[in-house]
């Protein structure tokens, strides 16, 4: 089964360190991040795919609420919490689940089994075969199979196809979930590749199997040594 990339987010360094043990416990689980830092645990989420979030709701500067209204439409959430009333606020967003502290082993895991079955069987993400984007006014319905790589350009990303180049007005971040994410791998602030195309990695760049290189960024060096030992 595919390694859960998840984070682990709250105030008290106990219940960060309580939770970060028990997930190691667990071999389906990689946590990418587990601490109190909001900021840190927001950046990978804009950066990284991460499956799931373990979240406290009463965190500094900004809450789990206010979190879940960020990130509520690409990213799936467990609630720790000590305090119940939370519970039905925090299912407006679709939690996955709610675990009440204090938390024991048992109650941790039987929600990760909860996430794993949804995931196998309530999962509403799909591979498309297709990515539609405009460019130059109009709309271009692209293979996904045909994805090479695409690469970020400030405000702007070019596509690169097996035949053709697209530049398109969208962000990495956007790009990257409406692509199939088993197929496609972030390996740069300003490149994502098709792990299809992939040729050999070599120490920190990549080649393509156009015999492109594409350099591995400093950020990204854990994810991609993630998926070569996933392969």
């Amino acid at each position: 089964m595919k390694t859960i990339q998840c984070i682990i987010l709250d105030d008290e360094p106990l219940a960060v360190k309580l939770l970060n043990d028990y997930a190691q416990k667990i071999t389906q689980l990689q946590v990418v991040y587990a601490g109190s830092d909001v900021y840190t645990a927001i950046n990978l989420l804009n950066s990284q795919s991460i499956d799931l979030v373990f979240l406290d709701i009463q965190m500094p500067e900004l809450t789990g609420m206010e979190i879940m209204q960020l990130f509520s439409k690409q990213q799936n959430f467990i609630i720790t919490s000590a305090y119940q009333e939370y519970a039905l606020d925090a299912y407006q967003f679709q939690v996955i689940d709610f675990i009440l502290k204090p938390i024991t082993f048992n109650r941790f895991y039987q929600s990760v089994e909860k996430f794993i079955h949804w995931q196998q069987n309530f999962s509403k993400k799909t591979t498309p075969d297709y990515l539609v984007v405009k460019a130059d006014r109009k709309h271009h319905q692209l293979a996904v199979d045909n994805i090479v790589y695409i690469e970020g350009l400030k405000d702007y990303i070019r596509i690169h196809t097996t035949d053709e180049q697209i530049i398109v007005w969208e962000n990495m971040k956007d790009i990257l979930e409406k692509l199939p994410q088993q197929q496609f791998l972030r390996i740069h602030r300003s490149y994502i590749i098709a792990v299809s195309k992939i040729k050999l990695v070599e120490g920190n760049r990549i080649q393509l199997q156009n015999l492109e290189y594409l350099p591995v960024g400093e950020t990204y060096r854990k994810v991609v040594a993630d998926w070569l030992q996933s392969n």
